[in-house]
């Protein structure tokens, strides 16, 4: 069974569409559309569990601190979330 388009495909293919229409009329065409949607959100996907673990690591963001302070690990982890996927929005699904 071929992959499923996920969040991020599904970005990338709104932005082709409303922002780089010929881009995404000839992928369309020519039957690379699905390809490409399903690389892209392949890639972010990663590229967010790399970026988010990376991060989680530099700041001291780990196992310990979620066990001794819960509400702390989690704030700071959706910090680490949302600086990631800006990150993998501009360099992959925007670009």
């Amino acid at each position: 069974e071929s992959p499923k388009i996920g969040k991020y495909g599904l970005l990338r293919r709104d932005f082709l569409k409303n922002h780089r229409d010929p881009i995404y009329t000839g992928m369309f065409l020519n039957g690379k559309l699905k390809t490409h949607l399903e690389e892209i959100d392949r890639q972010a996907t990663e590229m967010m569990e790399h970026l988010t673990m990376e991060m989680a690591k530099a700041e001291g963001v780990s196992e310990s601190l979620k066990a001794s302070n819960q509400m702390l690990w989690v704030a700071r982890m959706n910090s680490i979330r949302e600086r990631a996927e800006e990150m993998v929005l501009n360099d992959l699904i925007y670009a």
